[in-house]
C-alpha cells in the first residue's frame, strides 16, 4: 500500500476509535488485519461460545477460520440441512457469549449501521449475545446515519450476488438497489446502534487502518 494513503487511513481509523470511545463504545486500532486477528484472540478465550454474521471482512483476516477451528463452540450457519435449520440456529445464536461481525458502516457521529436481509445479525449486535466484536475497515467510515443506510444500500447487491439471492439488483446486467420486493429482498431491517450505554463497553469495534470487506 501506498504509504500517503497507508498514513491516511491510519489517521481515519484512530479518529474513528476516539469517536466510538467517546459514545462508550470499546473501541481499540488495528495498524492491519492481521493484527485484527490477534485482538479477536487476545479477546475472544476458547472455548467461549461464537456467532456470526455473514461477513466478508472475517475471511480477509482469518477470523472466520479461528471461529471454526474446533477451539471454540461455533454456531455453525454455515453447514445447515434446511433454511429452516439454518434459522434455528440463528434463535440459538442470541445465547452465545460473543457475536462476531463487521458493520455495513460506521459513522462519524458514533453510530453502527447494517442492513440485513433476515435480521439476526443486526438484531444480535444490538441485544442477545453477551458480548459483541466488530471488525471495521477505514473503507466503512461514513459522516452521518443517513450517510450510512446509502452506504448499505449501495453495497447491498455485491452481497446479493455473494449469497446468490436472485434479487434485482445482483444480475448480470445490474448492481444496483432497486428497493425490490419479493422474499430474497436483502434489505428488509435496518439497525443502528447509536452509542453503547445502556451496556456500557458491550460491543467492541476494532478499527483497522485498511480496506475491508464491501
Amino acid at each position: 500500500m501506498d504509504q500517503v494513503q497507508k498514513w491516511a487511513y491510519r489517521l481515519k481509523a484512530k479518529e474513528m476509535v476516539d469517536i466510538l470511545n467517546s459514545k462508550n463504545f470499546d473501541a481499540v486500532y488495528a495498524e492491519d488485519a492481521e493484527e485484527a486477528r490477534k485482538i479477536f484472540l487476545d479477546i475472544v478465550p476458547e472455548g467461549a461460545s461464537v456467532a456470526v454474521g455473514g461477513s466478508v471482512t472475517l475471511k480477509q483476516t482469518g477470523i472466520i477460520d479461528e471461529i471454526t477451528s474446533g477451539r471454540y463452540d461455533f454456531y455453525d450457519r454455515f453447514n445447515c440441512e434446511s433454511v429452516a435449520a439454518m434459522h434455528d440456529v440463528y434463535r440459538e445464536s442470541y445465547k452465545a457469549d460473543f457475536m462476531v461481525s463487521s458493520s455495513n458502516a460506521v459513522t462519524r457521529e458514533g453510530q453502527l449501521v447494517n442492513i440485513d436481509c433476515v435480521g439476526n445479525r443486526a438484531s444480535q449486535i444490538a441485544f442477545g449475545p453477551k458480548r459483541v466484536v466488530i471488525i471495521a475497515g477505514v473503507n466503512k467510515i461514513v459522516d452521518t446515519m443517513e450517510d450510512g443506510i446509502k452506504r448499505a444500500r449501495a453495497i447491498a447487491p455485491l452481497n446479493s450476488k455473494r449469497i446468490r439471492h436472485k434479487t434485482p439488483c445482483a444480475t448480470e446486467d445490474c448492481c444496483t438497489c432497486s428497493n425490490c420486493e419479493g422474499q430474497p429482498r436483502m434489505c428488509n431491517f435496518i439497525g443502528i446502534v447509536d452509542g453503547c450505554f445502556h451496556f456500557p463497553k458491550r460491543i467492541t469495534v476494532i478499527m483497522v487502518a485498511e480496506e475491508l470487506g464491501y
